[in-house]
């Protein structure tokens, strides 16, 4: 066939990441939507599919595209394995199709078409060759066309549902157009969607004040942390700490003798990134904490960092992975205004990168062997893409359950690549939107621009690093607020405790740390303490498990309410049976009320048919009548409502 037959044009196919050089992405059992402009010359009538396969299949599967206006066109598919798809568009002029459609307007028109139904018998015996099942009624029809007393029946016939739906479900592809490119997508294990992180220290689990906590007291956090609903626990780097250059207390550049140092500055004379800090215990202690947690349903993630305290043994085993002055020094790290004197960064530049990377991967694969399947990597934006590209590649192939988490608070567009070329999921700017206007706009941005096909965000409160201004002043209704909003708005979120849940606050006077912070010292806590926040937390967490439409991030719409100060957003499952209306009040000192219309038409309620919503955290229900509806939230008995929507 030569192209010049071809008449159908296929243009602006989504989702295609940077003219299809990424994936997009989704989990396993997941529904993947494709739409593209698809149109040709004159009145025909078209037709589309989209075609896909598994990268280890061998032949394609098809599935049916629909026109919805403007020569736009719609289609999907459910994945049901992870690794790698590939997809593109086929669409063709539909001869068949456009003979029925051409023959019913001019019997409309009360046209005598004795000879249209001669033309059409060409289509009929074409589908009959395809279609065994329905061959003996598509011989009758040829049949009957080719009869001038059959003329009324053949008439009827030539318009019937039933041989439309068999031209349209046995196309012929004649001068067929494919999209010039099959596009990747990446499926990954459900964990990827939807997950509830919480982060600890380590060294933070000792039973006694000024005692050095281990593995074998994180097991005891570990129900704690299960308790309280969370999913994966993610560690701050568990590797030996550098001692030269050590920081202090409050990020003093002088250390005394009993500083623990910054766990991220990385290896000493005991080991590097495939070693663990002794006093923290030994791989035993760690499998078993990998396992103790496995047993509560949650999985441990691990910090990967690459940067090296001037301790670390590359410095001396791999004096080319660094950048040496003319003093014969290495400049160590540095943020400005922040200076990191204890840690070095890596010379990714070097000669030796081959060698290097190789060397990174294995790291990585290292703590795979051993059970870790999930990974958030340390300032990635520091590092060349290529790079981690590389590695994600790599460890995907020795194990495609491995999950990375970018923690990555820099640029737009440079969290925007990281996501492309790999990232499973990546840390947002969610700390510092506050007001509804810029909750709104965010959300907006990650859910329905081009983000949403490749970008997972995780929501986080709070970090080791960032204490925002919007919860210095230790007000627990602000706590409960964040906690709720970044629980609810996102299928993935976390926090770092149990600094959150038992509203520690303080901070450095003009800056967005905290006083006396845990990543310079060991701190003792009470992990038997509760409160109003940490019941709420164990709450939410638990609706989160128990309602998918929680389990997504995109399914968000936001509803009208009359009052700034409240906002209002529905949470619909896939399968569109479990529909949820949040309303939070995020003014945590007074009173708020106002009317949210409930979107009834997502839900294909119409009238005044009644609406039972029942408040999942309190239990209290309600009937609602009607699309506006009033609200009232007290910041000090329960700043939002979680309502669950049947009819």
């Amino acid at each position: 066939m030569k192209s010049g037959q071809r008449r159908v044009v296929i243009e602006n196919v989504s989702p295609e990441i940077n003219c299809g050089q990424h994936a997009a992405k989704r989990v396993v059992d997941q529904v993947f939507e494709v739409s593209a402009d698809i149109l040709a010359d004159g009145h025909d009538v078209l037709n589309a599919h989209i075609k896909y396969k598994h990268e280890k299949a061998k032949t394609w599967k098809y599935s049916p595209m629909q026109h919805r206006d403007n020569d736009r066109w719609v289609g999907e598919f459910q994945v049901d394995k992870q690794g790698l798809y590939l997809y593109t568009v086929e669409a063709w002029v539909d001869y068949p199709l456009t003979w029925q459609h051409n023959i019913e307007r001019k019997i409309a028109d009360n046209q005598h078409v004795d000879v249209e139904l001669l033309d059409g018998i060409q289509y009929l015996k074409e589908a009959k060759k395809k279609d065994k099942k329905n061959a003996t009624y598509l011989e009758g029809l040829i049949e009957t066309f080719q009869k001038p007393e059959a003329y009324q029946q053949a008439i009827e016939e030539a318009r019937s549902e039933t041989l439309h739906s068999i031209f349209l479900h046995n196309p012929v592809k004649t001068f067929a157009t494919t999209y010039e490119k099959n596009l990747p997508l990446y499926v990954d294990r459900k964990k990827a969607l939807f997950s509830t992180w919480y982060e600890f220290f380590p060294r933070s689990t000792a039973k006694e004040p000024g005692q050095h906590g281990t593995f074998q007291d994180c097991l005891d956090v570990i129900p704690y942390v299960a308790k309280l609903g969370f999913d994966v626990i993610y560690f701050p780097p568990i590797h030996p700490i550098g001692s030269n250059h050590r920081k202090g207390k409050n990020n003093s550049t002088t250390a005394q003798p009993d500083d623990v140092g910054v766990p991220w500055a990385i290896g000493n004379t005991t080991g590097g990134h495939k070693d663990i800090l002794p006093e923290l215990g030994s791989f035993d202690d760690f499998k078993k904490v990998i396992e103790t947690a496995a047993q509560h349903g949650i999985e441990i993630a691990m910090d990967f960092a690459l940067q090296c305290s001037p301790d670390h043994p590359y410095v001396k085993q791999h004096p080319s992975w660094f950048k040496w002055r003319p003093d014969g020094t290495v400049q160590y790290a540095e943020n400005p205004p922040k200076k990191y004197q204890d840690i070095y960064p890596i010379y990714f530049e070097s000669e030796d990168w081959e060698n290097m990377w190789d060397e990174f991967v294995s790291i990585v694969l290292h703590w795979n062997a051993l059970g870790i399947k999930i990974f958030r990597v340390d300032n990635p934006h520091t590092k060349p893409f290529g790079f981690w590209e590389y590695l994600i590649a790599e460890v995907k192939k020795k194990d495609p359950d491995v999950l990375f988490l970018s923690e990555a608070f820099t640029k737009p567009k440079t969290m925007q690549h990281l996501a492309k070329i790999g990232f499973t999921q990546g840390y947002t700017y969610y700390t510092w939107r506050n007001n509804k206007q810029e909750l709104i706009e965010y959300m907006t941005e990650l859910t329905r621009g081009h983000m949403k096909d490749y970008f997972r965000p995780n929501f986080w409160p709070n970090t080791p690093d960032i204490n925002p201004w919007i919860l210095q002043g230790g007000n627990e209704n602000l706590y409960i607020i964040r906690h709720m909003l970044a629980a609810t708005l996102s299928s993935n979120f976390g926090m770092y405790g149990p600094v959150y849940e038992q509203i520690v606050h303080q901070a450095v006077i003009g800056k967005e740390e905290y006083l006396h912070s845990e990543k310079y010292e060991v701190k003792h806590w009470d992990w038997s303490k509760t409160n109003k926040l940490t019941r709420l937390i164990a709450r939410i967490n638990q609706i989160r498990k128990d309602h998918k439409a929680f389990h997504y991030t995109n399914n968000i719409d936001f509803c009208t309410i009359d009052n700034g100060q409240l906002l209002a957003y529905f949470k619909q499952s896939e399968d569109k049976k479990d529909h949820i209306l949040c309303v939070v009040n995020l003014d945590p000192y007074n009173r708020q009320s106002g009317w949210v219309q409930v979107p009834r038409h997502k839900m294909g309620i119409g009238g005044t048919h009644p609406m039972r919503v029942t408040d999942l955290v309190t239990g209290n229900s309600y009937i609602w009548n009607q699309e506006w509806n009033y609200v009232e939230l007290d910041p000090y008995q329960l700043p939002y409502h979680i309502f669950t929507i049947n009819y």
